[in-house]
């Protein structure tokens, strides 16, 4: 895996087993993120598990991160993976891959997973080693046309003057499309994507982000939601290198960014 992928790598991130605690009063907020070594694709995590050193997630990943605490890794070797047979793995979680790291400390815990690789080494496409190769479009998209891809993937250093639940606002000939809302968070993550079929390339075109903050509470001065900053992006570029996954500085925020993943699809 120290290229992209061919087709989709299913994991289904299962459950952890005794966790080492992390926080001062004795507890974890565990979440579990999943990359491809040697990818610079922004990778997949888990939801987090509030004060909990067994966890159970059962939730299921296609791969196609901010400082955090880490409590522990391991590593997968693909290429022990038969293909089409999923495999059950309980991996134990270190503190790095250094071969020479020593392995004094008590346990860090246990990971289980569930890994179904359902492709062969040999049905690698030619284009792999593309940084910039995309899906096609689907069948029926406009031809001359194609589907423009937006892929809001995370935030960070946001600061709103009264509160901080971001969510992302996208503007696009009209249309609108929002992320959803992440409570008191300034380093956010969405991944999440948004599609818009067009007759022709957007290549004139510009895309309006903006990072919102909302509340509910009342009391706050009714400052019930204001703006954490925005970028406008020109299109141009994406019709022609096909895929642009960049960190945009915010307007209007001290050093807020936010990290968009542009990709446009044709059926050639």
């Amino acid at each position: 895996a120290m290229k992209k992928p061919v087709g989709l790598l299913n994991v289904k991130v299962i459950k952890a087993i005794k966790l080492k605690k992390k926080d001062l009063l004795g507890g974890s907020d565990p979440y579990v993120k999943l990359t491809l070594s040697g990818d610079k694709v922004p990778g997949k995590k888990t939801g987090v598990k509030h004060s909990n050193l067994n966890p159970e997630w059962n939730e299921e990943f296609n791969l196609v991160v901010g400082k955090h605490d880490k409590i522990g890794m391991n590593v997968i070797q693909l290429k022990d993976l038969t293909p089409e047979e999923p495999k059950l793995m309980t991996l134990e979680l270190l503190k790095s891959m250094e071969p020479n790291e020593p392995v004094r400390e008590k346990s860090r815990g246990q990971l289980v997973v569930e890994v179904d690789k359902p492709f062969k080494e040999d049905d690698i496409p030619e284009n792999l080693d593309d940084p910039n190769a995309v899906e096609k479009a689907p069948e029926g998209t406009p031809s001359g046309g194609g589907l423009l891809v937006v892929i809001v993937h995370e935030a960070e250093d946001l600061e709103g003057k009264y509160h901080t639940n971001p969510s992302v606002r996208l503007m696009f000939k009209g249309e609108e499309r929002k992320t959803k809302r992440v409570k008191k968070n300034r380093e956010p993550r969405w991944d999440e994507d948004f599609q818009f079929p067009l007759d022709e390339p957007p290549i004139n075109d510009k895309l309006h982000v903006e990072v919102i903050s909302t509340t509910s509470r009342i009391g706050l001065n009714m400052h019930l939601k204001e703006t954490l900053g925005y970028v406008v992006i020109n299109l141009g570029d994406v019709v022609s290198n096909r895929r642009i996954n960049d960190k945009y500085h915010l307007i209007d925020s001290k050093n807020g960014r936010i990290q968009i993943e542009l990709q446009w699809r044709t059926s050639s």
